[in-house]
């Protein structure tokens, strides 16, 4: 499913994110930089030590920041990292977080000419963020962004499984429902 947004394309697709030819493809990290499961641990694993070496040497992220590094062996040129928020209920800020975890990683994305960006969803694995309500914090936050600027031509969020994929395209066909109205 795609939708374009003020000259930019959002796009969802099913696949893994270390295949993915964007300039950016972004880590769901954890504070530490250290590597570890999921998205995180995949992303290590193909794009080698070179990424591990530079998050050594950056040191951290506390949630909802981002930083950025080589992208060694993957097809993208950059990761940028970001921490999202472990779930607690909703009530512990983890929407605001979900939303400056994407919001900066874009604005990291723009202040390095990265033209074209991947998203996982952000704390949605071992972080327990509900799968319906991170996309829509994602694609809201993502969508608003775009209205504002032009520098990113497009931003693809490439989801692990078949039900992340539809609630993701749930999500997103809502939100164009509602701004077409």
């Amino acid at each position: 499913m795609n939708t374009v947004i003020n000259e930019s394309t959002i796009e969802l697709v099913r696949g893994d994110i270390t295949n993915e030819r964007v300039d950016a493809i972004v880590n769901a990290a954890n504070s530490g930089l250290r590597g570890g499961g999921g998205v995180d641990g995949a992303i290590h694993r193909a794009g080698g030590g070179e990424i591990m070496a530079e998050c050594r040497k950056i040191g951290g992220c506390p949630p909802g920041q981002a930083v950025i590094t080589t992208a060694g062996g993957l097809a993208a040129s950059k990761v940028i990292h970001t921490v999202g928020p472990v779930w607690r209920g909703g009530s512990s800020g983890e929407p605001e977080t979900l939303a400056n975890a994407y919001r900066n990683s874009l604005a990291l994305a723009m202040e390095n000419g990265l033209a074209s960006v991947a998203f996982p969803s952000i704390s949605t694995g071992v972080y327990g963020y509900p799968i319906d309500k991170a996309a829509r914090v994602a694609l809201g936050t993502v969508i608003d962004f775009l209205k504002e600027h032009t520098e990113i031509s497009l931003v693809r969020f490439v989801l692990f499984s078949d039900a992340d994929l539809h609630a993701y395209e749930t999500v997103l066909g809502e939100l164009i429902q509602t701004e077409q109205e």
